[in-house]
C-alpha cells in the first residue's frame, strides 16, 4: 500500500476553455502548458460537485493520440487529490470513445464496483502529434456526453478558477501492464486498476450479433474483407473481432496499429482520407491493383465513426443508417423483438424518414450532437440512430460505434445471403439499389466551406434568414436560376424541443424545404479550431425507379447550382469553391 499526499495549487483562468458537444479540443501546445489541463479536470469535478466526486470511480483513457499518457497521470493523480475511490484505465491507455460508454454502463470491477462517469482522451477525427490535436471531454454514468447544463458550469467555472488539488507525490501507474495498484491518501483508499481494452467491448458485441453467422460468412471463398482503422484505437480491437472471433485473414486489416500521431495521416474515415483503403475497394483515381474486396470499412481516430464500401461502391452515410434500420429486426438478434424508434441529425439526409413512415416506426429529427439521441435512447423512444457525418449507433451505448456499424452491415450481409444456393454473393451495392427501388434513393452531398472569416459567414446566414421571409420572391430568384427545380415549400431555421426534457434548442441550421422532397440546408460548424466553416448539404430525392441509376454528380446539379447561387456563397465568402465536398 502506497501512501500519497493532496497538494493545493495556485492557478489562473485561461481564455477559451468552454467545451462543445465534444468536449474541449485544441492543439497540444495549448494543452501542454502550465496548468490548462489541470484546469479544466478540476472545473470539471467542481461543477459535478464533491459529493459526486467522492468514492466515485472514473474511467480515464482515450484514442492514444500524443499527450495521452501524460495526461493520464495528470488526471489520476488529481482524481486522488480530489476523494476518487478508484480509476480505471484501459491497457496502454488505449480505449475507444464507444468502448468507454459501454464500460462506464456494463463493467463490474473484481471488487463489484461500477463505473460512475470517465474522461475520454481524443480529438476525434483530427490529426495527432506534437502540432496538431488533443482533446478531452466527460461522459456521464449513462455512458454519453455530459449535458449542456453541465458543460456550461465547466466553462463557468475555468473563468474564475483559482487553486487545483493533485497528488503530487503518487508515482506513475504502470498502463501497459493489467492489474490493480493499491494506494492510501487522506480520503483513505485510492485504488487504479489497468485492465483489458478490448474484452470488454467484445463480450458486448457478441451479445448484440449471431457471432455464428458472420463467421460463416467472413469463411465464404466468395466473401473478401477489408478494415481501415487508420492507426487509430479501432486497430485495438479490429485483431481481437475480425481475425480472432470471425476468422477473417490477417492481411484485411489495414493500418490497425495504433500510433500517438496516426502514421502522419488524417484519422477521418471518408473518401478523400482513407487513400489507402479507397484504392483496394476499386475507388481510386487509379486502377486498383487485382479485384478489389467485397466489403470494405473504415474508422476514424476515437472508433465511434465508420464508413462503408462495398466492391468499387460508397454507402453513403445517410443511406447506410436507413439500411441498417430497414433491415435491423430480422438481421441483428439484438433487435428481433422489434425497434423503439429511430433518429437522425437535422442535416442527414431524409432516407431514414422514408423507412419510419414505411414500417410505422416512431421518428425523431434532432439537431447535431449525440446527446439529443441520448436523450431519446434513456427514454425508451429510440434504438437505432445516425449523422450524414459518418456516425450511426444504437441504444446499447449512448454514443456513435464504428465498429457496431461495420458488423450490423456484416449482418445484414449474412442474412441477405444465408439460404443462397447459387455462386453468386449478395452484394453491398444489389443491398443499397433494392433500398432505392423500395424507398426511393436520396442523392446526397455536402461542401464545406473551412476557415472562411467569422464576419462574412455570419452575414451569409443572416442574409439567408432574411431571405426566408417572402417565399414567392424565393421560388422566383430560383426560377431564375433553373426552372427545372420544385418550388421552396417550407423554409425555417431548425428549432428542436426535446421531447424528453423539453429543452429548447435554437439556430440550428437554416432549411429550405422544397414540394418534391428535395431539401438545402446551411450550418455553421463548431468543430474546426480556425475561422469558421460553413456546412451547405444538398437533398434530391428521387422515387422514379428510372432515374434513381443516376450519377450523384449530375443529379444534384441543378440543386447545387440553385444553392450556390441563392445564398451567394462566393459572393460572402471568396471562395469560388469548397475546402471539401463528401
Amino acid at each position: 500500500m502506497v501512501l500519497f499526499n493532496v497538494s493545493r495549487k495556485d492557478t489562473t483562468p485561461f481564455d477559451g476553455q468552454k467545451p462543445g458537444t465534444s468536449g474541449l479540443r485544441k492543439k497540444v501546445k495549448v494543452f501542454i502548458q502550465p496548468n490548462y489541463l489541470e484546469n479544466f479536470v478540476q472545473a470539471s469535478f467542481n461543477a459535478l460537485t464533491a459529493e459526486k466526486v467522492r468514492g466515485a470511480t472514473l474511467v480515464v483513457s482515450g484514442d492514444g493520440r500524443y499527450y495521452s499518457k501524460e495526461a493520464i497521470q495528470i488526471i489520476t493523480k488529481m482524481s486522488a487529490a480530489n476523494g476518487v475511490r478508484r480509476v480505471w484505465i484501459g491497457q496502454n491507455g488505449l480505449l475507444s470513445t464507444p468502448a468507454v460508454s459501454g464500460v462506464i454502463r456494463e463493467r463490474v470491477g473484481p471488487d463489484g464496483s461500477k463505473a460512475t462517469g470517465g474522461f475520454i482522451l481524443t480529438a476525434s477525427h483530427n490529426p495527432g502529434g506534437p502540432n496538431e490535436d488533443f482533446g478531452i471531454k466527460y461522459n456521464m454514468e449513462n455512458g454519453g456526453p455530459a449535458p449542456e447544463g453541465l458543460t456550461n458550469k465547466i466553462y463557468d467555472y475555468t473563468t474564475t478558477i483559482k487553486e487545483y488539488f493533485i497528488s503530487e507525490d503518487l508515482p506513475d501507474v504502470d498502463i501497459s501492464t493489467t492489474g490493480v495498484t493499491n494506494f492510501t491518501g487522506p480520503e483513505g483508499p485510492f485504488d487504479v486498476e489497468v485492465f483489458d481494452s478490448a474484452s470488454d467491448y467484445v463480450k458486448l458485441m457478441k451479445s448484440i450479433f449471431d457471432f455464428e453467422s458472420l463467421r460463416k460468412l467472413l469463411s465464404s471463398p466468395k466473401f473478401t474483407f477489408c478494415y481501415d482503422a487508420l492507426h487509430g484505437v479501432g486497430g485495438a480491437y479490429a485483431k481481437r473481432i475480425f481475425v480472432d472471433e470471425l476468422g477473417a485473414q490477417e492481411s484485411s486489416l489495414l493500418n490497425c496499429t495504433p500510433k500517438e500521431d496516426f502514421g502522419g495521416g488524417h484519422p477521418d474515415p471518408n473518401l478523400t482520407y482513407a487513400k489507402e483503403l479507397v484504392a483496394r475497394m476499386g475507388l481510386g483515381k487509379s486502377e486498383s491493383q487485382g479485384e478489389p474486396p467485397e466489403f470494405g470499412a473504415a474508422a476514424d481516430g476515437d472508433a465511434d465513426r465508420n464508413m462503408i464500401l462495398g466492391k468499387r461502391f460508397f454507402v453513403t452515410p445517410s443511406d447506410s443508417v436507413a439500411i441498417i434500420a430497414a433491415n435491423a429486426v430480422e438481421a441483428i438478434p439484438y433487435f428481433s423483438a422489434g425497434l423503439k424508434g429511430v433518429a437522425r441529425s437535422m442535416p442527414t439526409s431524409a432516407a431514414l424518414d422514408v423507412v419510419a413512415k414505411s414500417l410505422n416506426l416512431k421518428f425523431f429529427e434532432v439537431p447535431t450532437g449525440w446527446k439529443f439521441f441520448g436523450n431519446l435512447m434513456d427514454a425508451g423512444l429510440c434504438s437505432v440512430c445516425g449523422e450524414e457525418s459518418f456516425g450511426t449507433g444504437s441504444d446499447h451505448i449512448r454514443e456513435k460505434d464504428g465498429i457496431w456499424a461495420v458488423l450490423a452491415w456484416l449482418s445484414i450481409l449474412a442474412y441477405k445471403n444465408k439460404d443462397k444456393t447459387e455462386d453468386k454473393l449478395v452484394t453491398v451495392e444489389d443491398i443499397v439499389r433494392q433500398h432505392w427501388a423500395t424507398y426511393g434513393r436520396h442523392y446526397y452531398t455536402r461542401y464545406d466551406y473551412e476557415n472562411v472569416d467569422a464576419g462574412a459567414a455570419k452575414e451569409l446566414m443572416a442574409y439567408l434568414v432574411k431571405l426566408q421571409s417572402t417565399l414567392s420572391e424565393v421560388n422566383q430568384i430560383i426560377k431564375g436560376i433553373r426552372s427545372d427545380v420544385s418550388n421552396v415549400a417550407h423554409a425555417d431555421e431548425f428549432e428542436y424541443k426535446d421531447s424528453v426534457d423539453g429543452s429548447i434548442s435554437s439556430h440550428q441550421g437554416i432549411r429550405y424545404l422544397f414540394e418534391d422532397g428535395s431539401r438545402l440546408i446551411f450550418r455553421l460548424s463548431g468543430t474546426g479550431s480556425e475561422g469558421a466553416t460553413i456546412r451547405l448539404y444538398i437533398e434530391q430525392y428521387e422515387k422514379d425507379p428510372a432515374k434513381i441509376g443516376r450519377l450523384s454528380q449530375d443529379a444534384l446539379a441543378p440543386l447545387v447550382e440553385v444553392a450556390l447561387k441563392l445564398s451567394k456563397m462566393q459572393e460572402f465568402t471568396g471562395r469560388s469553391a469548397p475546402t471539401v465536398i463528401t
